[in-house]
């Protein structure tokens, strides 16, 4: 998914997705796989909409994802439809999504990631408690879970890095990546991309 003030054409255009994963491809670091890019509903600044609040800012989008463009694309497209061949990421904003989403439909979402995702907990925060409870138990999490990406550039503070150790001291298998030398920018997201995908679909 792409960011705030952004729509379906962001990882097309400017994050250069199907040249990132046709190469992953062909290295034979990723496996086959079909992306699904689709508008957020948060391709306008934050205010611009008077009243809406963070949390509902973008939050109309996650319904029309789970009733209606999950079961186009498995209806359409052949494809493997359940939970261990399902994986969510994006960027900034829609990182915010990609754990709004995944992280509160485990039974949907096996593998997920974030790439400066806009993941804002308080300090003090108990983790255990956050995404109606997702990582209350760390067993259960890591088998349900295959892989928990979280990347930021180096250059940048959205607090990946902390949220991972966070997750990694009560027991939670998630894994940090930090592209050097970038900020909230696409070559961040595009470094971020190509080291997530060889992760995916993969036991």
């Amino acid at each position: 998914q792409h960011g705030m003030g952004e729509d379906e054409r962001g990882w097309h255009e400017q994050g250069h997705m199907a040249n990132i994963m046709d190469n992953s491809i062909a290295a034979g670091k990723s496996v086959p796989m079909i992306v699904v890019m689709d508008y957020g509903n948060c391709g306008y600044g934050f205010g611009a909409k008077k009243g809406e609040t963070m949390q509902n800012f973008g939050a109309s989008f996650y319904p029309i994802l789970l009733n209606e463009i999950i079961p186009y694309i498995e209806k359409t497209f052949r494809v493997k439809a359940d939970r261990e061949n399902r994986a969510m990421a994006g960027l900034s904003w829609g990182g915010h999504q990609t754990f709004d989403v995944a992280l509160t439909n485990l039974d949907k979402f096996a593998w997920m990631g974030t790439f400066s995702g806009a993941i804002f907990n308080m300090p003090g925060t108990d983790f255990k408690t956050l995404y109606d409870g997702a990582f209350a138990d760390a067993d259960k999490f890591n088998k349900q879970v295959h892989y928990l990406f979280m990347g930021m550039g180096s250059e940048e503070n959205f607090g990946a890095d902390r949220f991972v150790k966070s997750l990694n001291d009560i027991g939670i298998n998630a894994t940090y990546y930090e592209s050097p030398g970038t900020a909230h920018e696409w070559l961040t997201w595009r470094r971020c991309l190509n080291e997530f995908i060889p992760h995916i679909f993969k036991k």
